[in-house]
């Protein structure tokens, strides 16, 4: 089966002297693994930076209905060219950040056009904005959360709380079990939760706030995917910040 569909790449690894499988996550079909023969080559009709992290591409492949299956690609061009993100170091920083998270979140082999939607405006909007990017990464995650399940519940009363990193629910008192965030992180990530893309960007938090919030959100990633381990990505961004 041939199916031409818009994807963004998870991950790529090299395979054999020329070619590359890549794990892509499709318009229209979910996350699959692909092989691309002799894109490392001089001649290649499948240049190899169109597979680098968070790449939009348009392509054609041909398929298996099977999330197991190694599919082979066919065709490959850029469906979003960026004029940014290759050439600023913060923003590639991010982007290797974004990428990292999904790979470890997003694995379902099926169609979720809200959630490509999601990846590919903040994507767009990365490579575009004139301001700061500093809180993507936190604003990322608290979007996410939403399409895959865990959305924190809003608390029902004012006042000071604390967010349970275990139940992503926010209390007036502290969890007994001692994983959650204290009430001037807990205020910070409401101020997130209630703020658009434009508007979380110039949220004010220093860098001490900025990684604690961080941090949280992380431990809160681990309590609620399966598999998701330590992440390596932070340090990067952190160093490029430095």
């Amino acid at each position: 089966m041939l199916i031409h569909t818009r994807g963004i790449v998870f991950r790529t690894v090299k395979f054999g002297e020329s070619s590359v499988i890549a794990d892509i996550y499709t318009e229209d079909k979910g996350l699959h693994t692909f092989v691309a023969g002799g894109v490392r080559s001089a001649r290649a009709r499948m240049p190899f930076n169109l597979f680098q992290p968070m790449q939009v591409v348009d392509m054609v492949a041909y398929y298996r209905e099977d999330p197991n299956a190694m599919n082979r690609m066919k065709e490959l061009r850029p469906d979003v060219i960026f004029q940014r993100i290759p050439y600023d170091v913060s923003r590639g920083a991010v982007v290797l950040f974004l990428a990292e998270v999904c790979r470890k979140c997003i694995r379902e082999a099926e169609e979720n056009r809200p959630l490509f939607a999601f990846l590919l405006q903040q994507l767009i909007w990365l490579d575009s904005t004139e301001g700061s990017i500093a809180n993507t990464p936190i604003a990322f995650l608290v979007q996410l959360c939403g399409f895959l399940g865990f959305q924190p519940e809003w608390p029902e009363t004012d006042g000071p709380h604390f967010f349970d990193l275990r139940e992503g629910l926010f209390h007036e008192a502290p969890p007994v079990h001692g994983a959650y965030l204290g009430p001037d992180a807990t205020a910070d990530l409401m101020a997130m939760m209630q703020a658009t893309r434009e508007e979380s960007a110039v949220h004010v938090l220093d860098r001490f706030q900025r990684k604690r919030l961080l941090q949280g959100l992380l431990h809160y990633y681990q309590w609620h995917v399966p598999g998701f381990d330590s992440i390596h990505t932070p340090e990067v961004m952190e160093w490029v910040w430095s």
